[in-house]
């Protein structure tokens, strides 16, 4: 009895000290990951307070109005809204198919010698600088756009409203087109690992019933719909936040014309071109409230995304179990 207890007396004082480095460690991390929320709320609010007296002025219709004119002070972001939005749509367009197809390829017909560097190479391209892209952009893509894609879509497809005009090169087709580059890897990665955590067992079921491979391919795009539907917010995401690339080859122009030939302007291309000239506090207010904008804008596509891949993966996880 006297050796249990003076066991007990040894152990409590090494369990007390356990205990509290436990509680240490759980309190500092959770300050840690409160940190970050912390710098979203305050990066929000500063933005706010500083875009006052736009906010104050104009109200809604500063996000309805077409006119830009610092000279007078009157601002509207109108412009910069729309052409954030078509340069991304065009970007989702072309960048969808190719990155789930890309996709397809890994999963379901890529011999495994070349899954790997092909997936490398896919993975590569969300590495290279976007400055990169600008140059690349302005110095061949634009070039050839304006020498044979404006060409060709004005001669065939001239009477469709979206290919009027002329082929300036560079504009909202090009700015679709070199983000479309950009958020490729971005949605291949993504739907390639959603595709990949598709259970064994619904493929080779299908195969045994006597499916087709394109049949059972439907059948995993089917079960990861949601994975595939975040990937593609995801990509969305980045090509509403990017700059340098689309500030080198939109055009900057702030006019909202319906062909994708016409030069165009972005929430993002407009505060790296125009940041350096604003020497008014209602100009730098202005800047600050479209810069408000993009961050409520981006951290709400990007938190959809999250969950919608968080879902998927969550009730692959719980139908293996």
């Amino acid at each position: 009895m006297q050796s249990a207890s003076q066991d007990k007396t040894i152990a409590s004082p090494i369990l007390s000290v356990q205990n509290v480095g436990d509680a240490v460690f759980k309190y500092l991390t959770t300050f840690f990951a409160a940190l970050v929320l912390l710098l979203i709320i305050v990066m929000a609010y500063e933005m706010y307070v500083s875009s006052s007296l736009t906010i104050e002025k104009f109200g809604w219709s500063f996000l309805t109005s077409t006119e830009w004119d610092p000279v007078t002070e009157q601002y509207g972001a109108l412009p910069f809204v729309y052409g954030t939005v078509v340069s991304s749509l065009i970007a989702l367009i072309l960048a969808l198919p190719v990155g789930l197809g890309i996709a397809i390829f890994l999963t379901e017909l890529s011999p495994l010698w070349l899954e790997k560097p092909l997936s490398f190479i896919v993975e590569l391209l969300a590495g290279i600088p976007s400055i990169v892209y600008g140059l690349w952009g302005f110095f061949v893509m634009v070039p050839w756009i304006r020498s044979t894609v404006e060409p060709f879509l004005s001669k065939h497809f001239g009477f469709i409203p979206l290919f009027e005009g002329a082929p300036y090169g560079v504009g909202m087709l090009a700015a679709g087109m070199i983000l479309s580059i950009m958020i490729l890897p971005i949605i291949a990665s993504i739907s390639r690992d959603v595709l990949k955590s598709v259970p064994q067992a619904q493929k080779e079921a299908a195969l045994a019933l006597g499916s087709t491979r394109w049949e059972a391919t439907r059948i995993a795009l089917s079960y990861s719909r949601s994975g595939i539907v975040g990937a593609t917010i995801l990509g969305l995401g980045r090509a509403l936040g990017e700059t340098m690339a689309v500030t080198m080859v939109i055009g900057n122009r702030p006019e909202i014309k319906l062909s994708l030939f016409e030069p165009g302007y972005t929430m993002a291309s407009v505060l790296a071109n125009e940041f350096t000239e604003a020497t008014t506090e209602m100009y730098i207010s202005a800047l600050i409230e479209i810069a408000l904008v993009l961050f409520v804008v981006a951290i709400l596509v990007n938190a959809v995304a999250r969950l919608l891949v968080w879902s998927f993966t969550r009730n692959t996880t719980e139908g293996q179990v």
